[in-house]
């Protein structure tokens, strides 16, 4: 009744491939930009902005660019902490290298950097796939890793050997170091990530898009169709890794302010692929809502003690949010396979056709 096309018509082949075909879906979209860009800077607390929105979009960012790689194109990886750190570390170069440059061109300058590691470990995705590939971006991982901590020069020979961030101003605002409040650290990375998520999808829904999705169900068939896997699988890995790359940058130059080797760790790896799988592969939807799932259902099950004044542990809240979050998981997978995105597209086909959900 209130989620149908009805008399919604097209006239149009603009409006026939629309993004968001149906007119309550763009004013669901504008709804949550309307929530995320005003209701929450005005009503949030700091803590909450800091805790919970800002790493929540920097998460969300990087299972962007790893569900680009795995769930578009097909190509599995275990590198995504090490491509964040490679973003990271240049960023902080340039810097430092170029103090007078925007540190909004910095940071998807960046991207770039890690872009082109990306494509050279994802050359063996030419001859591999599956796990043999993503032991190769396993060993991406670990080599990345030991880059960070022998190589002074990516951290300018700081005794502790971590990055750390300097003040840079936009428009007369402190966005980055110390100086630098919440709200206008959280408005620049929404800005950003909106704007990066707007771009993927428009570029999935293209000629590219299209190519890493045939690569991905049948690699042959795509060859023979004119499809070439050089370009397709390396573009992949390019463009995934560029978003990771300017994750990681915003990671440590927006939320954590400095960072050393272990904030690029096999964990975070791990942790970004959970967010896809959980998400649904294949779905930008799906990136946000395994983020939200990994990253903020964990922090709100912390805050309920101390909430409704209940004496537990912190460790032994830490231990129940584990073991809570480990079941969802579980359930979840038992459920639908294909992800939260999967539940959410199911719910609003049937809201399509209710009272006759079971029509379709």
């Amino acid at each position: 009744m209130f989620y149908r096309e009805a008399g919604q018509f097209k006239t149009t082949y603009e409006a026939d491939q629309a993004m968001l075909p149906i007119a309550q879906d763009r004013v669901g979209l504008l709804l949550i930009l309307l929530i995320a860009f005003a209701a929450i800077p005005l009503l949030a607390s700091d803590f909450f902005i800091s805790s919970i929105m800002i790493p929540f979009l920097v998460f969300a960012l990087a299972a962007v660019g790893l569900n680009i790689l795995m769930g578009y194109a097909g190509q599995l990886s275990l590198g995504t902490g090490a491509f964040m750190g490679v973003g990271a570390y240049a960023c902080y170069k340039l810097a430092t290298l170029f103090p007078d440059l925007n540190i909004l061109i910095v940071v998807f300058l960046s991207g770039f950097f890690a872009a082109g590691i990306g494509v050279i470990f994802g050359l063996p995705s030419l001859r591999i796939k599956g796990l043999y590939l993503a032991i190769t971006t396993l060993a991406a991982q670990f080599f990345l890793e030991w880059c960070f901590i022998r190589i002074g020069w990516l951290y300018n020979y700081n005794d502790s050997g971590a990055i750390e961030v300097p003040q840079r101003m936009l428009f007369g605002l402190a966005i980055t170091g110390p100086h630098a409040t919440p709200i206008t650290r959280y408005l620049v990375i929404l800005t950003i990530v909106a704007i990066m998520t707007l771009v993927a999808a428009n570029v999935l829904r293209g000629r590219i898009g299209r190519s890493w999705m045939m690569i991905r169900d049948m690699d042959i068939a795509a060859e023979l169709m004119g499809i070439r896997p050089l370009f397709s699988k390396l573009s992949a890995f390019a463009f995934s890794s560029y978003y990771c790359g300017v994750a990681g940058a915003l990671m440590v130059f927006f939320w954590l302010g400095s960072a050393e080797v272990e904030s690029f760790d096999i964990n975070h790896s791990f942790l970004i692929m959970f967010m896809v799988i959980i998400g649904g592969m294949g779905s930008l939807a799906g990136c946000f809502m395994g983020a939200a799932f990994i990253w903020v259902l964990p922090v709100i099950l912390r805050a309920i003690p101390s909430a409704f004044e209940l004496n537990i542990l912190a460790a032994t809240m830490e231990h129940i949010s584990s073991i809570i979050i480990g079941a969802l998981i579980i359930f979840f997978l038992i459920v639908e396979p294909h992800g939260l995105a999967r539940l959410w597209r199911v719910g609003k086909e049937k809201l399509r056709t209710w009272p006759f959900p079971y029509a379709t």
